[in-house]
């Protein structure tokens, strides 16, 4: 247990800002600091962390909080972990006995195999200075340069060739069997004996992004060739190897001061680039690139390097995880390393600031390298430099960004010796069919959704190609319902016990039409509300009136002091009622329907203008898209229209 005392002491101590900056790039943005958030792939910054009040508030999936809530959120600690991590990164002294087996045992699981790795962590370092350690394990990474603060700052380790010595060790320190099993520490026969997963290896630890040891990778120092060279932990409930990036932990912050992480392949090739002064570099261990791993990188940055080794095979297997990173909206440089070197070997050999410039002068962006590699292979060949060209425009095609698309185009263009009209014609080709496929997609589900049986009447549903289209007066007039009135009940006319809240009815329109309030105010409230509303409690105004966002508190009070008025939509929509909240069962279906309405408007009149270009270009494939989706917009809009007419009762 740890005192209260010390507890008070740690959230003293602890800078919210210094803290969660381990974690999130944030950048000053008045009073607070303001970053992209942690816990949702997002491309505009909604994280916010204000240092004067020490909480966060992540805009985007509505989590919010103290320092030690943050820890707890993003690296999943217990209470007690969080307020240990805080201890131990502002050297605070905390008093406890040590813990024994049973209780050990009494931790919950992840706190059990945490426990275990941590163990085996110190029992590998300390196995390098054993005699067996010192003439084997050692003895490899002398020989491959590395220096023993390097060695300290990986924990680099060592697992002696006795294939029991680990799983003995630590039943003798009171951890149970299951838990070396389910970190695949240790291995069971079939006979119910035990032995170690990582004898005769030396040992690279894999940290998560707080520091926590996870997984191991073990290498074999034998030459047989039925032997794995490496070896990782399984998957486990602490260690999922597609969410990882070895070297992160150390590397993050060099990340952010640089605006640059390197990607390679191996554990030492990260760890030689360190000893060699460059240390925001990062590897996937191995396996393939995902985008988990990916959007780890984001959190950091938005600039990725990746250095090859010259395996021809091996790069063009890893033009799959290149497009990936373009997907994300990231910019991609490669660097290919001299024949004969990777980055372990290179930079055993050259300073960094060799390393650094030759990196520098040899960087070139995805398309003239990707374009390099496979135009070596098509040469005089048509067909094949057909395929090239298709390869380079599919790559293209998945940058989200508009100019960045434009310009890479042009490049191509040049490179290729295709007019770019034709590249931008093949890109915008592949874009729709994504859209169209992904629209098709959610279409379908909706219509499983929708075959549900129901007791409440659903409104028209608006098409999913509908995206980024917003309307400020009927996105408020739905959040003033949703505050003022969203614990009233509604029945609907034909409908026998057919009985919702006013917030469940706006909450289940919203999310059935898969609509987002593009007002991070209103985006908040309406979260809040459906949270409250899953946990079954209900709206309360001292909830919002109190609110740490000062937007949120604003609204509320404006809401809830009755000094809001309704907008004169109302008088246009012919719908204009005196008294707001005289009839909801009027007035919450008509808001809805008018906010749906004005977001179909609004889209139809993009599509008309699409449309119109369509038809200077003489894209007939273009044209038959738009003109299918202006047919389902106005089916819809029909629908709407009628529904203009539909009335509930209020109870």
């Amino acid at each position: 247990m740890i005192d209260q005392q010390t507890i008070n002491q740690i959230f003293d101590t602890a800078d919210i800002v210094e803290v969660i900056s381990d974690f999130v790039t944030l950048k000053k943005s008045g009073a607070n600091y303001k970053g992209l958030s942690p816990f949702s792939n997002e491309k505009t910054p909604s994280f916010m962390v204000s240092p004067s009040k020490g909480i966060f508030k992540d805009f985007s999936s509505g989590k919010g909080g103290n320092v030690v809530g943050f820890l707890m959120e993003h690296e999943k600690l217990s209470y007690p972990e969080a307020l240990r991590y805080l201890a131990q990164r502002y050297n605070i002294a905390i008093e406890e006995k040590e813990l024994t087996a049973d209780e050990i045992q009494q931790r919950n699981e992840r706190e059990s195999l945490m426990a275990v790795t941590a163990f085996a962590t110190s029992y590998f370092v300390s196995q390098l200075d054993s005699d067996e350690g010192r003439a084997i394990g050692l003895a490899y990474f002398r020989n491959r340069g590395f220096r023993d603060d390097i060695l300290k700052k990986f924990e680099l380790g060592y697992s002696p060739e006795k294939w029991t010595a680990f799983t003995e060790e630590a039943g003798k320190n009171g951890y149970k069997k299951s838990y070396l099993l389910k970190t695949g520490l240790s291995i069971e026969r079939d006979n119910n004996t035990m032995f170690d997963r990582f004898a005769e290896r030396v040992i690279f630890p894999i940290h998560s992004l707080s520091g926590n040891v996870i997984g191991f990778g073990g290498r074999t120092l034998k030459s047989d060739k039925k032997t794995a060279k490496y070896l990782n932990s399984p998957e486990s409930d602490i260690y999922h190897k597609s969410r990882v990036l070895y070297g992160l932990f150390q590397a993050k912050k060099t990340i952010v001061s640089d605006e640059r992480c390197f990607l390679v392949e191996g554990y030492t090739d990260v760890i030689s680039m360190h000893q060699a002064g460059i240390e925001n570099v990062v590897a996937s261990s191995g396996t393939a690139l995902t985008t988990e791993q990916i959007r780890l990188i984001k959190r950091f940055t938005q600039n990725v390097t990746i250095l090859y080794d010259g395996d021809e095979a091996g790069i063009k297997a890893s033009f799959r995880g290149i497009d990936m990173i373009l997907e994300e909206g990231m910019n991609v440089k490669v660097v290919m390393l001299p024949q004969g070197e990777d980055p372990d070997s290179y930079a055993q050999s050259h300073s960094s600031s060799e390393f650094l410039e030759y990196i520098k002068t040899s960087a070139k962006d995805f398309i003239s390298f990707k374009t390099e590699i496979l135009l070596v292979e098509a040469q005089h060949d048509p067909i094949k430099r057909a395929q090239l060209i298709t390869d380079i425009v599919r790559s293209v095609s998945v940058i989200p960004d508009g100019i960045m698309r434009s310009v890479f185009l042009k490049e191509s263009s040049l490179l290729l010796g295709v007019e770019e009209q034709v590249l931008y014609n093949e890109v915008n080709k592949i874009r729709r069919s994504k859209q169209e496929q992904q629209w098709r997609r959610e279409q379908s589900g909706r219509q499983v959704r929708q075959e549900a049986p129901t007791t409440m009447p659903r409104q028209p549903v608006v098409p999913g190609f509908v995206e980024n289209i917003y309307s400020e007066v009927e996105e408020r007039e739905i959040i003033y319902f949703l505050l003022k009135f969203g614990n009233l009940k509604l029945h609907f006319s034909g409908e026998k016990q057919a009985e919702i809240s006013v917030a469940q009815y706006i909450i289940r329109e919203i999310q059935n039409d898969e609509l987002e309030f593009t007002n991070l105010v209103y985006n908040q409230i309406f979260e809040n509300v459906k949270d409250l509303i899953e946990r079954g409690d209900e709206v309360a105004e001292r909830y919002f009136v109190y609110h740490d966002h000062a937007g949120v508190r604003e609204l509320a009070v404006d809401i809830f002091t009755s000094r809001y008025e309704l907008s004169k939509v109302w008088k246009r929509k012919e719908a204009y009622v005196e008294l707001p909240g005289e009839n909801l069962g009027f007035e919450v279906p008509k808001s809805l329907l008018s906010y749906k309405m004005m977001v179909i408007e609004k889209a139809l009149s993009i599509l008309r203008k699409e449309l119109e270009e369509s038809e200077k270009k003489q894209d007939i494939e273009a044209l038959n898209q738009v003109i299918v989706r202006i047919q389902s917009l106005e089916r819809v809009r029909r629908e709407l229209s009628i529904g203009l007419g539909g009335r509930a009762i209020i109870r």
